[in-house]
């Protein structure tokens, strides 16, 4: 049995300031896990509960437009979920969203261990190899329109942070520039999860980082994605320009 790559990269020789993540870019059950079936019809593996919908493909239009690496995850969150921490009790689901998961139900420390060093613990291994520091991290989510028995969620797109605003502010100001798009700040979830990929790899590193969640009715086509990212790009780009003027002009302040 050949076990599958746990992660895709694409430009991987891209020189732009960025890194493009993508957590739950896809709904693949490796075979080595329960014969390559979670239990669940396929409906439910094309619901948002096993993958961020059209988030991969947003992800790799931006890397294309930002010059910039994209890191994808190559199995479904329902496998194990690698925008969690080791510790999360989330990160290995048993129901979500009022679907119970059968392959997971009664899946034990030892199954989790397993699942941990072959796709959770490869991921973030490539993920920390690329967050350099010379590059700011785009983690791009996507999120359902409604949850069940929960309220239409009215945002186009969110923009989630912990304390380091410094890419969010500008961003958030840039879209409201546009005047027609609802965004939600800190929405449709507060912030970021301790031990996430963002906290991980960016907060506690010091790096530069964006988690942005567009609606996936949004961006479940190619041309949806593309609208996206040629909105975002532009937006990132200026974003990140303005902070390094304003760090240029701190250090000649100081230097006066």
């Amino acid at each position: 049995m050949t076990q599958i790559t746990p992660f895709i990269v694409t430009g991987m020789d891209r020189e732009g300031p960025w890194l493009i993540t993508c957590d739950h870019a896809r709904n693949h059950v490796p075979v080595e896990i329960n014969g390559g079936d979670l239990g669940l019809p396929a409906n439910e593996m094309h619901r948002h509960i096993a993958f961020d919908i059209g988030a991969e493909g947003l992800s790799l239009a931006l890397g294309s437009l930002l010059n910039a690496p994209v890191l994808c995850s190559n199995f479904s969150r329902l496998v194990i979920d690698p925008n969690r921490g080791e510790d999360d009790p989330t990160l290995l689901m048993k129901l979500y969203d009022g679907t119970v998961i059968p392959a997971n139900r009664y899946a034990n420390s030892s199954e989790r261990e397993r699942r941990l060093r072959a796709y959770h613990r490869p991921y973030h291994q490539a993920y920390s190899e690329l967050a350099i520091p010379e590059r700011a991290i785009v983690a791009i989510h996507s999120f359902t329109p409604q949850l069940k028995g929960r309220p239409k969620r009215p945002w186009e797109i969110g923009i989630l942070f912990a304390k380091d605003r410094r890419l969010s502010d500008p961003t958030i100001a840039g879209i409201h520039k546009r005047g027609d798009i609802t965004v939600g700040i800190n929405q449709p979830y507060n912030g970021h999860l301790l031990g996430d990929s963002v906290d991980k790899h960016a907060l506690k590193q010091g790096h530069l980082n964006i988690l942005i969640e567009v609606r996936n009715d949004l961006i479940k086509t190619y041309e949806g994605q593309k609208n996206w990212a040629n909105l975002l790009a532009p937006i990132l780009q200026d974003s990140l320009t303005a902070i390094e003027t304003t760090s240029e002009g701190q250090q000649n302040g100081c230097t006066n």
